[in-house]
């Protein structure tokens, strides 16, 4: 069962998902919030698994009520679901510690998708938008190493990361335990200077890896 709360200030997207949820009995529907600030309070107090976000919402917008969600209640992984389909928006997103990014208008199937595979610790992007990311792909050259301060099972790690793999599957796919994988990926974190494993990815991906 997967725990759902819906952060939009618009009534109508709001009745839309309880009526998608409603049909699927491994998704619990267990909250809504019209403001940001209610959405960082329900992701202390009501714990979902997974809070889908709009980006425009009255007293704190959806960037800084993800970053602040990232820093107060990390199990919590936010889904955007967003009108904007721009780069810049996207990355400000990401970077605000969002786990997905789905474009307001995705179907049924992909809101599911989205939701689950967030929910799984894995990195989702809308369609239009994961085009124009592994567009930019080709700048990394086979030969060059773009990050030359990991060692190679870090590199092994953040390729995988950059996959969407949570730590559980990258260790079941390295043949590692949990705790190593979760030491590797401080180091990275470290070493890139970013501060969580969304930002990893994006700035993996920029480079190339994980697209294989």
């Amino acid at each position: 069962m997967i725990k759902v709360l819906v952060a939009d200030d618009h009534p109508v997207v709001r009745d839309g998902l309880r009526a998608l949820f409603a049909e699927y009995p491994n998704i619990d529907l267990i909250g809504e919030a019209g403001t940001g600030r209610e959405a960082v309070k329900a992701a202390v107090i009501d714990k979902p698994d997974v809070i889908i976000m709009d980006l425009a919402m009255p007293d704190t917008d959806g960037f800084s009520a993800t970053a602040e969600i990232n820093r107060v209640a990390p199990e919590v992984a936010v889904l955007v679901l967003t009108m904007s389909d721009d780069d810049i928006t996207m990355t400000k997103a990401m970077r605000s510690g969002a786990r997905g990014y789905l474009l307001k208008g995705a179907t049924k199937e992909e809101i599911l998708r989205a939701v689950t595979a967030v929910a799984d610790g894995q990195a989702i992007f809308a369609p239009a938008v994961a085009q124009r990311v592994l567009a930019r792909l080709g700048a990394t050259t086979a030969d060059e190493d773009p990050f030359p301060q990991l060692t190679p099972r870090e590199h092994d790690v953040l390729r995988l990361l950059a996959q969407g793999l949570s730590n559980s599957a990258i260790a079941d796919r390295l043949g590692l335990s949990l705790k190593t994988v979760n030491n590797n990926t401080s180091s990275i974190f470290s070493k890139l200077n970013v501060a969580s494993r969304t930002e990893a990815a994006i700035l993996a991906r920029d480079h190339g890896l994980g697209h294989n």
